[in-house]
């Protein structure tokens, strides 16, 4: 694996030179101080590396140039004083990371006894960043705006939901998922352009037969797992049948040498995402289960029944969250209690459901799955933690993709769920159930999601700006007619954008 690089955004700050070189001075003080204390906060989760103050249009598409080929994941610009605009017409075509403008100044208060002509020459944001939006919008440049002073913890926390999108992106865009065989057969949400993600999202999506990982799974030692499988009973609640005393003990080992085998082909192989069908299982004994689950809670992407969108969103969504309280996994929504005022949404999977969103210590266990023709499968078994969250789903419409979102309350069980033997969630959607479903069926959402206790619709919607992907929210304040309009307001707006 390659060595970790701290990720880095660039803070440009915009000037000119007929100001001459002791107001450029202060500019390059206020502006390092500016990007001081964005590094400082603690909800900005990349580092935020200060470059020299740009006053001519050289400059300003060198250093646009130079932000992806150095691997910058984004850019933060400013205008302290007045730059004018057509200087960055170059640069900011020229710009291939995503960019936030932050419209802010150096001081907090006005000195309103002291002010003269050189502070305000000096201090000139106001109507700076007026000309720099401009340009911005002229070219149709994707960003997000934050206005603001830096001290002020929403604009820190504005910020970091947008560099957390930034990692986001940054991630998909040199993204590469396997596929261990095909998707269910005869289930149409699955299916996608994988040609359209590599040229919206930079993911590369490629299939190889499920006996390919059978052979890297044979390749393990018995040491290798006899050392995992003393984690597993290091880390989890393991039944007694699974125990090294236990009559089952043969299944975890094998499911212990599943995860190792799976990790090899894909450490092997850069993949930080896959997918595998209970339809398509080769010469593997059993359905991969708690091996897929613990690979998802080390931030690896996955989808069931070969579904690449969601493995893709799951990875994304990972890398947002990395340093976040709460947990993302993979979800699917299974079933309802529909009681009239108290309607609640039971999701689970066959077995893939991720242990970072556990509420507690998960059980190790093994029971039948009644599809696949497999030997039982072993898995993690819990309830999710309760608190508020967010699912989301990616459907191709045809000519593009479309994020769906729905803002959520994970609640525990009404009552205990002795019998199922599977990792669950249960949550109440808002607006209601009737009205988050009604809503998602209409946007045309998939039925396997994405579930994050750590990303919110913010980072959501700065990931579709910069991904320039159509993102519908459900929350709070939707209503079904009026979510349909809109549906079908950005159906005719996504057509005329794409031209003819």
């Amino acid at each position: 694996m390659a060595p970790h690089i701290e990720p880095e955004i660039w803070f440009l700050t915009g000037s000119q030179g007929m100001y001459g070189e002791e107001t450029l001075r202060q500019v390059a003080e206020q502006s390092r101080q500016i990007a001081a204390a964005l590094d400082d906060s603690p909800q900005i989760p990349a580092r935020v590396v200060w470059k020299p103050v740009l006053t001519n249009s050289g400059e300003i598409l060198q250093v646009c140039r130079d932000a992806a080929a150095q691997g910058a994941v984004g850019v933060i610009a400013w205008m302290h004083t007045f730059s004018p605009a057509k200087m960055w017409i170059a640069g900011l075509d020229a710009l291939q990371t995503p960019l936030l403008h932050l419209h802010t100044q150096a001081n907090v208060l006005l000195p309103w006894n002291d002010i003269d002509m050189d502070f305000m020459n000096l201090n000139q944001a106001a109507h700076g960043d007026r000309e720099f939006g401009y340009i911005q919008t002229r070219l149709g440049v994707a960003r997000k705006t934050v206005a603001g002073h830096v001290s002020d913890p929403r604009v820190s926390a504005r910020v970091g939901a947008w560099a957390r999108a930034a990692l986001g992106w940054s991630a998909m865009r040199s993204l590469r998922l396997a596929r261990f065989g095909d998707n269910m057969r005869d289930v149409a949400v699955t299916e996608g352009d994988k040609v359209e993600a590599e040229l919206r999202f930079g993911v590369s999506v490629n299939t190889y037969g499920v006996n390919d990982l059978v052979e890297v799974v044979g390749e393990v030692t018995d040491a290798q797992v006899d050392e995992l499988v003393k984690e597993y009973e290091d880390t989890y609640r393991v039944v007694p049948e699974l125990l090294s005393s236990g009559e089952r003990h043969d299944s975890l080992r094998y499911a212990a040498r599943l995860e190792l085998g799976m990790r090899a082909f894909l450490d092997a192989g850069g993949f930080r995402a896959f997918t595998t069908n209970f339809e398509d299982l080769g010469g593997l004994r059993q359905l991969p289960g708690i091996a897929v689950q613990r690979l998802m809670a080390d931030g690896y992407g996955f989808g069931g029944e070969g579904d690449w969108k969601t493995s893709v969103l799951v990875r994304t969504l990972k890398a947002m969250s990395v340093g976040v309280e709460g947990g993302t996994s993979f979800m699917e929504d299974y079933t309802y209690d529909l009681t009239p005022g108290e309607e609640l949404v039971l999701g689970a999977h066959m077995l893939e459901v991720c242990p970072t969103i556990a509420s507690g210590v998960p059980n190790v266990e093994i029971h039948p799955l009644s599809i696949g023709g497999r030997e039982d499968p072993v898995r993690l078994v819990f309830d999710a933690a309760p608190g508020p969250a967010v699912v989301l789903g990616l459907a191709d419409m045809g000519e593009r993709f479309r994020l769906v979102a729905n803002e959520i309350d994970v609640v525990a069980p009404p009552q205990p769920l002795r019998r199922l033997p599977v990792a669950r969630a249960v949550w109440r959607p808002r607006p209601d159930l009737p009205g988050s479903a009604e809503a998602w069926i209409t946007a045309g959402a998939p039925h396997h999601t994405v579930l994050s206790q750590a990303v919110g619709v913010e980072e959501l919607h700065d990931l579709a700006e910069m991904s320039r992907t159509e993102l519908v929210v459900i929350d709070a304040d939707t209503q079904p007619r009026r979510f349909a309009d809109e549906i079908r307001w950005n159906q005719a707006y996504y057509r005329l954008a794409r031209g003819f």
